[in-house]
């Protein structure tokens, strides 16, 4: 995935690592949970539902992991209630550091995170204390190898149906779009066939922070390998220019 956005990689994502292919199917089950907690089970009247399926498919979730997770989430009146629940803080040299978790237990998430934070010399802060440095948006990946579509019909596609932004890298298009208008514009491009990599809300970082001695980058790393270990956390975002 080298040469594209620095925008797709502001996430320090689970399925870099096949390996850990495990993990991403839990992160999608939970979201799958919550999804159907609040929207029903018919993916056809609950965008959100559609959405993580999508994001299920992108990462080659079995259709039958999907459905079971589904029907278990349906099924089960007493499923466990998860909550989403948002870290701000700062790495090494002032990175800022946004975690989403989703947790059945704040004591042991928001222990945890602080941990990470701590192992590797940075500190969790206050609520909005880092936030406002980054943008909410929808960000769609797609794969130049996998898109057989004329980049300038793609791009049509894709403003035509609500998005703010098409770039096109050395080996992707990355669409952006307002995190209100994500659903209809992922949906529009799953209608015309285009195979997507990655689609997902998320957070953009206004500006880049650069660390450039070696202990600074271990320390960075390290809260993002513990927050990365951590079944409660769905999503990192950060402000380090890799």
């Amino acid at each position: 995935m080298s040469g594209h956005s620095k925008f797709a990689n502001i996430k320090h994502k689970k399925e870099r690592n096949d390996a850990a292919k495990g993990k991403i199917f839990t992160v999608i089950g939970r979201e799958i949970a919550v999804a159907v907690k609040e929207g029903g089970s018919d993916p056809a009247n609950n965008s959100r539902l559609r959405d993580v399926i999508a994001k299920a498919k992108a990462n080659n979730m079995p259709n039958d992991t999907i459905d079971r997770g589904i029907k278990k989430a349906a099924g089960d009146a007493n499923s466990v209630n998860y909550e989403n629940l948002t870290y701000e803080g700062y790495g090494p040299n002032g990175v800022a550091i946004i975690v989403d978790t989703l947790t059945d237990n704040k004591n042991r998430t928001a222990a945890n995170v602080r941990s990470a934070f701590t192992k590797g010399g940075g500190n969790v802060g206050t609520p909005g204390s880092v936030s406002f440095m980054f943008d909410k948006k929808g960000q769609i990946i797609i794969d130049k190898e996998e898109c057989e579509m004329d980049p300038d019909e793609l791009m049509m596609l894709a403003l035509d149906a609500g998005a703010e932004d098409f770039s096109e890298e050395e080996d992707s298009y990355e669409v952006i779009t307002a995190p209100e208008d994500f659903s209809a514009v992922r949906e529009a491009l799953e209608k015309a066939g285009v195979p997507m990599m990655e689609a997902d809300v998320t957070m953009i970082p206004q500006n880049w922070v650069e660390l450039t001695d070696e202990e600074s980058i271990k320390k960075m790393q390290r809260i993002l390998d513990l927050l990365d270990e951590d079944d409660d956390v769905q999503a990192t975002y950060h402000n380090w220019d890799e």
